[in-house]
């Protein structure tokens, strides 16, 4: 069995307004610093994750179709048919499905990897560790469908849990339980108990098993990515893809496949606990910590750039390094400039960013 990689990179980011916008994706925005200095965006460090794990060949990166010419620019590595493009969003299963699909046409035995461009995960050996078992699991029984758990630091409400079950070996476990973004009380209650982690939405899968479970499960959408798989080396693929995909039902992969599986005597599904650290830079808040904070608990990039004065828990985020951003007797605000917006607001209003970004002009989405 050859061994394959998709990383899925089509998110929005509007939570990471006013650097991310509807043709600038938070995925490729130059955000994280290396130990040199340089930024890097978080779909770079998605495909570095991989190097060693998977052929440079044998990866594909899925997204919208308009954010191809950036890939290609960004990350020159990937060809043109490694770059899956969808005409519009339908969810995570349809993602999925398409890639099995297109998988399993040039290579009928092909296991896959679903990874994501939203994290940063440290360390990297760890989690190429964890991913080589994932992958081992698939090889010896393709009926198993593998998912990967975070160790939680908090009781965060905004992820699934996945409740670990009986060992088959090293980090692999049975699942006994999905569980999609508890309350507060009970997302307590599962750190407290420890048998819990967080759905981290990375798979490994069989390509053909995928479809299959698709065609039981979902035989709609099973129809329509077979009417764009079977047109896809041909010259029809751009209008077979245009019209069928945007009428596929939109539904996630952990509904549509990951919880009806667990009561389908076909299919096993496994986790594999992985003990890294796991940061989901999907706001600002989250964005912060991924910078070291001064002694007053601010956080500024760059720091040359920025300015603050009697100032705590702030983060100062500026693109242009010949503008001056300077804060004086500030608290536990987020303030963001780009060269044609600037976004102010407490630091705990972060999850209400949506709603403003509801009412901006077209021009600044």
């Amino acid at each position: 069995m050859a061994r394959y990689a998709m990383i899925m990179a089509g998110g929005s980011g509007t939570r990471l307004w006013p650097l991310s916008r509807r043709e600038r994706p938070k995925q490729l925005l130059p955000l994280i610093a290396d130990g040199t200095g340089r930024r890097r965006s978080l779909l770079e460090c998605a495909a570095q994750r991989i190097d060693g794990l998977v052929a440079p060949e044998r990866r594909l990166i899925c997204t919208a179709e308009r954010f191809r010419a950036l890939i290609r620019d960004r990350l020159p590595a990937f060809g043109d048919e490694q770059i899956l493009g969808e005409p519009c969003g339908r969810d995570t299963l349809n993602a999925v499905a398409l890639t099995a699909s297109v998988l399993h046409r040039r290579d009928p035995d092909a296991v896959f990897s679903v990874l994501t461009a939203d994290h940063l995960i440290e360390p990297e050996d760890t989690f190429r560790a964890r991913m080589e078992e994932g992958y081992a699991l698939v090889e010896e029984d393709p009926s198993r469908l593998v998912t990967f758990s975070i160790t939680p630091t908090e009781p965060a409400t905004g992820y699934g849990y996945v409740r670990i079950g009986a060992p088959i070996r090293g980090h692999a476990h049975e699942v006994a339980e999905f569980v999609e973004k508890p309350d507060r009380r009970r997302a307590e209650r599962y750190v407290a108990s420890g048998e819990y982690g967080w759905n981290s939405g990375m798979f490994v899968f069989h390509a053909r098993t995928i479809m299959d479970a698709l065609a039981r499960l979902h035989p709609e959408n099973h129809r329509g990515i077979q009417r764009i798989c079977d047109a896809w080396d041909t010259p029809d693929r751009v209008r077979v893809l245009e019209e069928v995909y945007p009428r596929l039902p939109a539904t996630s992969v952990d509904y549509g496949i990951m919880e009806p599986a667990s009561d389908d005597p076909d299919l096993a599904i496994c986790c594999v606990t992985m003990d890294v650290r796991w940061l989901d830079v999907g706001s600002w808040p989250s964005f912060a910590r991924t910078l070291e904070p001064d002694k007053h608990g601010n956080r500024t990039t760059p720091e040359d750039a920025c300015l603050l004065v009697d100032s705590t828990g702030c983060l100062v985020v500026q693109e242009d390094e010949t503008h001056t951003l300077a804060l004086l007797g500030c608290e536990d605000l987020v303030v963001v400039r780009s060269p044609d917006a600037t976004l102010v607001m407490p630091l705990d209003r972060a999850q209400d960013l949506k709603r403003l970004h509801g009412k901006l002009g077209e021009r600044l989405r």
